[in-house]
This record gives C-alpha cells, sequence and structure tokens, in this order.
C-alpha cells in the first residue's frame, strides 16, 4: 500500500527529495512542510501548513494525516531532537537523533570525536575564552587559521584566515561580537589544511555505510571562486579528483570508522553523513561533519540515484543497507547551478516576478525551487536569497555545465546572480595535456632568466653589513653577527599592495609598486621595534612581460636600499590561465631583527595619559582601493582624468599611485632611544583597527582629527563617494601613515626628531575604555593640552611634519578602543587645511561652562538623539559626557557613540536588588561629574535615595499632559477616555511616579481616526520639541527646582 510522506523544509534539497521521492510507486503523496513555489501542487507533491517548531503538534498532525514516513532535510530541527520526538510518539522519522546530530551541531564534539577515533582531521583546539584561543593562534607550531563558531550557524559559521592577526580578530568577531550568535559561545581553532575540497556522503544504518559518489560544492558568489562565502552557489557529481581507491580509503577510514565509533559510544548514527573533507598529500582529512544532505548537493546526487529513494530511506531505518546496495548512475554527471537573489549573502529584494520557467521545462533539465513563493493570481516570484538551482544531467561534465547554464540564461528575475563555471577545477583536471615542452604551456624559462640577469645588479646595490645580496643561490644568507647584533630576536612580515595593482595595471605605471610593497612589509617589522634586514619578492604573472617585471622589482631594490635592507632573493612565476593579459601579482617578505630588551609594543610601560604622534602618510598608501575604484566607477571616471584632489596638474591615477612612505631611516633613531612605547603601523583596518593591536586590552584611545592634516583625497572620498566616517576610519588611513605611542615628558623629544623629516602630530591619548562604546565616533569638542606634548613635537618636528594626535587612558571591560573626534567636520567642512595645534601650543582653550548632562536610556534612544542635536549646537548650555543604558546592546549606545559620547552599560539584571543597581548608576554619574540626568525612555523605577539626591537634577519625560493619564499606556488611556487632546510632559523627576513639577509640556490633538501607533507618532514628534527646550532651561539657569518642589524661573537665561 503506497505511503504518504512529509518533507520537512522549503529549500531547494528539501524539493529535490519531494521530487525523487515521488517517483517511487510506494509514495502515494508527498507533503512539505513549509515547502515553497515548487513543492506547491506538482503531482504528488503538495505543501503542508503544519507546525515543524513543534514536534507533539507535527507528530499528531502525521497521525492524523497516515504520514508513513517523515524526513528531515535542514540540520536545525535534526538538533532539536525532531527524531527522537517523533520516533517517541510512533512516527517513522529519517535523520540521526539529537545526540548523534551533535557531529554537526558541535564542533567541539566533532573534533574530540575524531581524536577518540582515530578519524584524520586537522590539528586543532577548542576556546571558550578569546584570550585563550588568540595565544593558540599565535603560538601553535602550524598554521592556526581557521575558526569556526562550534554551534550551527547555517553553514557561514567558518572563517578561514589569511594570517594571525585576521584569525584572532575572526575569534573576537564569533566570541565577543556575537557575529553567528550563540552558536560561537566556544570556538573551534584548527590546523589550515591545503588540497581539494569535496564533499562525501553516505547512508548509513548504525552499521553499514553505503557512500554516495563524491560531489564538489562551491561556495563563493562569483566565478573563479571570488566574493564571499555563500550557503553554495552550485554543485558537480561525481569528482573526477577522486579515484575509487581514494573512495575506497574514504570509507573504511572517515566513514565506517565514524558510524563505528558512535554505535561505540551509545549513540547509533542512522540518517545521511556528510563528510566535507580535504584531500591533502597526506590523505583525505575531515573538514566538517553534517548531519544531513547538503545543499545544493543533494540536487546533483538526486538526479543521478537510480534506487528509490524511498525504499533506501526504509531500508536505513530497518538496518538492512548490507542486503540492499544503492544504485548510481554510472555514465552521467550532474551540474546545478544556483541563481540567487542580488546582493545575497547579505540584504536583498524579495517578491521579484521570475519569468522563464516553463521555457525550462521542455531543456531536459531540473529545476529545484529555494527561495521562490507564489504569487496572487498566478506566477513566482522570489523570496529568499538562493532562489532556483538548475540541474542538468549528461553524459560529460563540460555538457551538464553547458546545458544548465543555458537554462539558467532562459530564466530571469531582476538582479539574479549566479556562477557560469561550476566545476571549473574538474574540467581543470579532465584537460590536463602532457608530452608538451614548458613554453607550450605558456612558460618561458628564457625570459625568466633575462629577467634574472636584468635584477642581479640592482639587488647587488642594496648590498649591507650582514649580506652581499648576490642572486643566485637556492636561498639568502644573513650574518647577524656582522650586522652588530648581540641578542637578537628575528621578527618577520609578509604583504602584498592590494587592488593597487589593478591601478598601475590601467595606468601602465608600474615603478611605484616596488616602494609600496617594501614599505608594508618594513613599516609592519618596524612595528616590533626591529630593523629590517633582508627582503624576498614574489612577482605572478600569466606571461612574463620583462620590461614590466624588471620595472616593479627594479622599484623594489630602490625602496631596499632606502629602507635599509638587501634584497636576496625572490620568485618570478609564470602561470598562464591565472592571470588575464597584463594581470600580475606582488607578495613581499621581510625580516628583522631587535635586540631582546627592545621589543616593540611595551605593554606594561604603556600607561594612562601617554600621548599618541601621528607621522604622515603620502596618501593612501596601499589599502582601500577596492573601495576606491569602486567610488571611481560609480562617479564613472577614468585615471587619465585631471584628479579633483591633490597638487593641481596631476590625474587620478597618478594621485592615486603615489608609493608608500617608507619610515625605517627615520623611526629606527627614535626606537632606539626608547622613547617609543609603542609603533602601529597604519594599514587595511585603518586607524580602527591597527592602533589598538599595539595597546593593553585595558586602554583606550582618544584622538581628535582637528590635530592632523587630512590629504584632499580622502575629504573627497568621503563626500563624493558617500562613504560614512566610520567606514572610513575602518578602512583608510585618513593621512596618518604610523602612530607612536610615547610618554608625556618624552613628546616634545620625538616630535622634533620626526619632524627634522616628516610631518607629525599629537593626535590624541588614552583614556579608560568605556562599555558599549563604538570603536569609531565623531564629535566637535577638541582634547586637553598638555605641556609634555609640546616637548614631543618639536622633537618629531625636526625632522617631518608630527602632530600629538590623542592620549591614553583605562577602559572598561567589553568596551571598544578607539575614539576620533571631530573627524566628520574635518573631512567635510576642511579638506587638506592646516591642523589645529593651538591646545598645544596655548593650552586648553577656555570655553564657556556648559552644565554635565548624562542621559539614561533602555532602547532605540529617540529622545536621546533630539537631546544630542541640541547639546551640539554652539548656544546649547548642556553638555552631554555621558548616555548609560540598563541594557547592552541597544540602538541609542550606538547613536551616543558616534556621536562621541562615552557610554556605559550597568545591566539591571546582574544586581540583586534596585538599591544595588541604582548604587552603581550613581557611581557612574559621579565619575562623570554629572550636574543633571535626563531620563529618555529609561525603563527601570529609581529608588527613593537614589531620587532624593538628584532631586531638581534630574528630569523625566511623559507621553501625556499630566497630571492625565499617568503611568504606562498613557496613549491608549488617552483614546480609552474619549479626551480630544493630550500631549508629552517633561517634569522634575520626584518619588511619586509622574508627579514631579513641570518644566514643559506641548499639546497634541487627537484626531478621529487616530489609533494608538499614530497618536504614539504624533506626541513622540511632540517629545523630540519639549525634552531639548526644557534641558536648555534648567542647564541654562533659567528653570530651578525650590526644596518644596516648586519651580523658580529666571527673567534672565544665560548663555
Amino acid at each position: 500500500m503506497a505511503e504518504r510522506v512529509l518533507v520537512v523544509g522549503g529549500g531547494g534539497r528539501e524539493h529535490a527529495l519531494a521530487w525523487k521521492l515521488a517517483q517511487s510507486p510506494l509514495v502515494q503523496q508527498v507533503l512539505v512542510a513549509p515547502g515553497n513555489a515548487g513543492t506547491a501542487n506538482s503531482g504528488k507533491i503538495c505543501n503542508s501548513e503544519v507546525s515543524v517548531n513543534n514536534h507533539c503538534i507535527l507528530a499528531q498532525y502525521c497521525k492524523d494525516h497516515s504520514v508513513g514516513l517523515v524526513v528531515v532535510g535542514p540540520e536545525v530541527p535534526l538538533a532539536a531532537g525532531i527524531v527522537d520526538d517523533l520516533t517517541a510518539a510512533g512516527v517513522s522519522c529519517f535523520g540521526p537523533s539529537a545526540k548523534a546530530a551533535q557531529l554537526e551541531a558541535s564542533k567541539s564534539f566533532s573534533k574530540s570525536f575524531m581524536d577518540r577515533h582515530n578519524i584524520p582531521t586537522a590539528r586543532w583546539s577548542s576556546f571558550t575564552d578569546p584570550q585563550e584561543a588568540c595565544e593558540y593562534i599565535r603560538g601553535a607550531e602550524f598554521p592556526a587559521l581557521v575558526v569556526k563558531a562550534s554551534g550551527l550557524a547555517a553553514g557561514k559559521g567558518v572563517v578561514v584566515a589569511r594570517d594571525k592577526d585576521e584569525a584572532c580578530q575572526a575569534v573576537l568577531d564569533i566570541m565577543k561580537d556575537k557575529a553567528f550568535g550563540s552558536a560561537g559561545e566556544t570556538v573551534v581553532v584548527e590546523e589550515l589544511l591545503e588540497g581539494e575540497e569535496v564533499s562525501c556522503l553516505c547512508f548509513s544504518d548504525g552499521i553499514t555505510v553505503s557512500p554516495m559518489p563524491p560531489a564538489q560544492d562551491h561556495k563563493r558568489l562569483m566565478d573563479g571562486d571570488e566574493g564571499p562565502n555563500t550557503g553554495g552557489m552550485g554543485a558537480y557529481c561525481p569528482t573526477p579528483q577522486v579515484s575509487e581507491e581514494e573512495l575506497q580509503e574514504i570509507k573504511r577510514s572517515v566513514l565506517q570508522k565514524t558510524v563505528d565509533g558512535m554505535r561505540d559510544e551509545g549513540t547509533p548514527y542512522v540518517g545521511v553523513l556528510y563528510a566535507g573533507l580535504m584531500l591533502t598529500k597526506r590523505g583525505p582529512k575531515v573538514l566538517e561533519f553534517n548531519c544531513r544532505f547538503g545543499d545544493p548537493e543533494c540536487q546533483v546526487l538526486m538526479p543521478l540515484l537510480k534506487s528509490d529513494l524511498y525504499e533506501v530511506l526504509k531500508n536505513t531505518l530497518r538496518a538492512d543497507l548490507s542486503s540492499s546496495p544503492v544504485q548510481w548512475l554510472e555514465d552521467g554527471v550532474a551540474v546545478t547551478v544556483v541563481m540567487a537573489s542580488g546582493g545575497y549573502p547579505g540584504s536583498y529584494k524579495k517578491g521579484l516576478e521570475i519569468t522563464g520557467l516553463s521555457r525550462v521545462s521542455e531543456m531536459g533539465v531540473q529545476v529545484f525551487h529555494a527561495g521562490t513563493a507564489l504569487k496572487e493570481g498566478g506566477g513566482v516570484t522570489t523570496s529568499g536569497g538562493r532562489v532556483l538551482t538548475v540541474t542538468a544531467v549528461r553524459p560529460t561534465l563540460q555538457n551538464a555545465l553547458r546545458c544548465a547554464n543555458e537554462a539558467v540564461a532562459a530564466i530571469g528575475f531582476p538582479d539574479a546572480v549566479y556562477r557560469r563555471d561550476i566545476g571549473h577545477r574538474a574540467i581543470t583536471y579532465l584537460t590536463r595535456t602532457r608530452g608538451l615542452t614548458y613554453k607550450d604551456s605558456g612558460v618561458d624559462i628564457t625570459a625568466g632568466n633575462r629577467l634574472v640577469d636584468l635584477i642581479k645588479p640592482l639587488a647587488k646595490a642594496t648590498s649591507r653589513p650582514g649580506c652581499n645580496a648576490e642572486l643566485g643561490g637556492f636561498a639568502g644568507l644573513f650574518d647577524l653577527k656582522a650586522a652588530g647584533f648581540i641578542d637578537p630576536i628575528l621578527v618577520s612580515g609578509t604583504d602584498g599592495v592590494g587592488t593597487k595593482l589593478k591601478v598601475a595595471q590601467a595606468c601602465g605605471l608600474h615603478c611605484t609598486l616596488g616602494q609600496d610593497l617594501v614599505a608594508m612589509c618594513v613599516n609592519d617589522v618596524l612595528a616590533q621595534g626591529a630593523e629590517p634586514l633582508f627582503f624576498l619578492d614574489y612577482f605572478s604573472c600569466g606571461r612574463l612581460d620583462v620590461g614590466v617585471a624588471s620595472s616593479v622589482i627594479g622599484g623594489i631594490a630602490d625602496a631596499c636600499q632606502t629602507a635599509g635592507c638587501a634584497l636576496i632573493g625572490g620568485e618570478t612565476a609564470e602561470m598562464p590561465g591565472v592571470y588575464g593579459p597584463g594581470e600580475y601579482d606582488l607578495a613581499g617578505f621581510c625580516v628583522g631583527a631587535v635586540e631582546r630588551g627592545a621589543v616593540l609594543p611595551r605593554l606594561r610601560d604603556i600607561t594612562e595619559g601617554d600621548l599618541l604622534i601621528g607621522v604622515a602618510s603620502s596618501g593612501l598608501h596601499s589599502n582601500g582601493f577596492s573601495l576606491v575604484r569602486k567610488v571611481l566607477e560609480r562617479l564613472d571616471l577614468q585615471y587619465g582624468a585631471p584628479a579633483p584632489f591633490g597638487p593641481p596638474g596631476q590625474s587620478i591615477g597618478d594621485v592615486l599611485l603615489t608609493p608608500t612612505k617608507i619610515y625605517s631611516r627615520l623611526l629606527q633613531p627614535i626606537l632606539r632611544s626608547g622613547a617609543v612605547k609603542a609603533y602601529a603601523h597604519i594599514t587595511g583596518g585603518g586607524l580602527l583597527e591597527n592602533i589598538p593591536r599595539v595597546l593593553p586590552p585595558e586602554l583606550a584611545v582618544d584622538l581628535d582629527a582637528t590635530r592632523w592634516r587630512i590629504p584632499s583625497v580622502f575629504s573627497w572620498l568621503c563626500v563624493h563617494g558617500c562613504v560614512s566616517e566610520e567606514e572610513m576610519s575602518r578602512t583608510f588611513n585618513l593621512g596618518l601613515g604610523a602612530v607612536l605611542v610615547v610618554s608625556r615628558p618624552e613628546g616634545q623629544r620625538v616630535l622634533r626628531l620626526l619632524r627634522a623629516r616628516e610631518e607629525a602630530w599629537v593626535i590624541g591619548s588614552l583614556a579608560h575604555r568605556q562599555p558599549g562604546q563604538n570603536t569609531h565616533t565623531h564629535t566637535h569638542t577638541h582634547t586637553h593640552s598638555r605641556p609634555e606634548g609640546q616637548r614631543v613635537l618639536r622633537l618629531l618636528r625636526a625632522r617631518e611634519e608630527a602632530w600629538v594626535i590623542g592620549s591614553l587612558a583605562h577602559r572598561q571591560p567589553g568596551s571598544e578602543c578607539v575614539v576620533i573626534r571631530n573627524l566628520e567636520r574635518s573631512l567635510k567642512e576642511s579638506p587638506g587645511r592646516s591642523p589645529d595645534t593651538s591646545a598645544l601650543q596655548n593650552g586648553e582653550q577656555s570655553s564657556r561652562k556648559r552644565t554635565r548632562v548624562a542621559v539614561l536610556i533602555s532602547g532605540t534612544g529617540t529622545n536621546l538623539q533630539a537631546l544630542m542635536e541640541q547639546a551640539k549646537k554652539p548656544s546649547s548650555s548642556a553638555e552631554i559626557v555621558v548616555v548609560i543604558s540598563n541594557r547592552p546592546g541597544v540602538t541609542g549606545l550606538k547613536r551616543a557613540s558616534m556621536a562621541g559620547i562615552q557610554t556605559r552599560v550597568v545591566d539591571h539584571k546582574q544586581y540583586g536588588s534596585r538599591a544595588e543597581f541604582d548604587g552603581t548608576i550613581d557611581r557612574v554619574l559621579e565619575e562623570f561629574a554629572v550636574e543633571l540626568v535626563c531620563l529618555a525612555g529609561f525603563m527601570r523605577i529609581l529608588t527613593g535615595p537614589f531620587v532624593r539626591k538628584w532631586s531638581g537634577k534630574m528630569l523625566n519625560i511623559h507621553p501625556s499632559l499630566l497630571p492625565s493619564f499617568k503611568g504606562v499606556n498613557a496613549q491608549k488611556q488617552a483614546l480609552q477616555a474619549g479626551v480630544r487632546l493630550t500631549g508629552c510632559t517633561v517634569h522634575f523627576v520626584a518619588e511619586e511616579v509622574d508627579a514631579g513639577a513641570i518644566v514643559v509640556q506641548e499639546a497634541v490633538p487627537i484626531l478621529m481616526t487616530d489609533s494608538e501607533d499614530s497618536l504614539s507618532e504624533r506626541i513622540r514628534e511632540a517629545e523630540h520639541r519639549a525634552f531639548p527646550a526644557a534641558l536648555e532651561l534648567v542647564s541654562s539657569g533659567g528653570v530651578k527646582l525650590r526644596d518644596d518642589g516648586r519651580i523658580v524661573w529666571s527673567h534672565s537665561l544665560q548663555g
């Protein structure tokens, strides 16, 4: 008797499963919950609205509708125990138990399991403390560059870092910034493996494994494996890179071992086991396990399955796989291409009409729906990121890809995104040729030798004590003793020049890139206090142009001389097919040395009040060029056009290709003097990401953007590229190539030395880091004057322009690290202007005394915004010095931080009593010398002692015309009372709720058509006028509260 089957899920994978199950004569109907447009009323297949999250309801539904088998697609319900609950209720369900699904749900469990059962995998460790994770990354003897959220993260919780710093940042993003939510409470850090990545799935009945043909997913969004990671943009099956022998080895050493191990531990694994593998030189190693079919792997596996899927699933549940082998097509290859919404994997539009689906049905391909919905009146629209998966099965991979691509081209919806190169690795593998000469393949050894002859004398000219810079050996030698070192520590750095290459190649100007490359590496080595000793380069291209290569490497040799390091070797790699005509890439490697006692940063010596000295950059240096190119593209500007920024007479390309400054000869004498405690090279990540890398975690940075000269190119990019100030400071150096941390007494001497050759400024200071404070803020407030800053400036300016740009102070745990004041004004109002050093020269500028205000919030902070805008006015008598929230992460905190205002979080959930909570609030207010408190949507009732202490110094706003409609739901009370007028009231806070003396009221008429929402919105607009007015009245002294609770009005308001 035919059965009814329910498939849980709504993506392309679930459509493919339903499609295959519907082909079985043993299946009467396939229900899909929730399904999509492709599974709605398609033959045997239809959608169901049953809730799959409530397992009790689902079990009863299955019984009521005679569902004989439930097949679970996604991993989340499996981890939530859907199989356990349905099985316990007497409903047959295909998939592993919740305990078995830990293989996917917990990366930490999975890795420990593999270690216990000797299953080959990358070396690893798991952490719940981000500091310990970063220490492991930096100390591992292997590249510990893969960082994974241990829990379920929708297939996106893995970061493959380029270096240790990026890996540590990934740890912080996952654990501190909650990039993947609770999935990242534990992270797994593991070794970066090299090789071919494949997906090997199998059916498991708890004893026997039945492998499926190996497949390969394509995670990157764009052709050539470029762009961001996605859930998968296509797949093909089988993969020719996996031989039959390798497949048997994978079955033995991975799949069978895993199933045996789970059974031995009392958790039989029944369902589909998915092993993501890397085929390394030492054999296959497991990257991860999944506890279900992959998506989009399922869409290529199902069309290749010859056996009846329903029977296979039933045999698996009956532990009968050994007697019923699963059959697969042997003469076909499947390719699936994912069509995604424009903007995916970020935000995207929904509801776009899809056309061409009927035409595709005649092309011999199968379209599996994912993010689709039925349109009222007919038709199909988009409803998700990945919209469709188009699958073709043909005798060869090339034919299958061609047919799938033709079908994709016949389907249309606005801004559709898809790849055209699915299976490109396999095609490359299959079309390998043999018997040709190296030159026939595109590699010209003669040209390479000619290049070496040209650059040998250039390298020889970089010889220095310790090295004669002779090219031609297998490796370069360096004698540390001959270089004068006694007890040295070696320091290494590597970098490239990013997409500045694209600008140089477009302009045909190659000679400056050498200095960019050397500078990026040498300046990094300097950050450890090291003297750069020697340099190696890597030049790769599709076809070697000796003229271009010699120009680039000649620039490298010249820059090495400038930096004082020897060019002792390099590699020229000619790789046909990897690069387009005229394209090449660069990488550099620098090694330096520093005496053991002189290593930077000296974290123990860095203290609150230390000054930050900024050394001028030459412009963009070598970071942020992808964003620059995007801005130029949007504005339709060519590199040859006159530059709207920079010196007159230069083209855009000329300004952009200004080489990166090399700071080694400038900074080495100053570093050796011991005056500098830390040096941050401002590279990718801008000011926000680089300065914290050299600071103790308890200190925060306070910068003032009026203190240094911001080149006009940055102002132009900000204004004409519509780039936010935060994005600017996180991407570009903003005119500062290096930032030094010095003590205040040393400041003037260092500045004199620097300014002999370079621009430098005191740009800020270090301060206490406040909880909830964002990395980047900007205000119009100057930092305090420090007499010691003058001495630092004089020393730096002896050789270059230098500015004191900030100083250091302690920060609070969990807060961000860098505050940039006056950035918006400096970028937009006066690009290229001379820096404001008056505060340092003449002492802190006197200003009219303002009342110090704290604002207490609990949420979005719309009234806070109105108060901040009032306080920003030059005529205002109020200065908001701190914003305090009883809830972490709320929008109001971000509003404050973006305005340059200190923030604090005092989470009421962490306190045992209201009095203890209020006491903490009070201490924060005292810390900031607060004189007036404003409650702006603060959803806590304050205790009597606190209210009495701040009597006459605390304002609240209420959404009614008090004394009417006190308490909560004031708008609803007004509507129910039938009054025709309500409004808002700003009043002094008294012990009785909403009963203090009234300062300002504004009336709002109630319309006949008003709902609670519409009335609330108009009252909110009135609040944004009334609260700032009341703030001004009280802060200026125009309104005061007498001891008897009555208001006193002044006839002449101050300021």
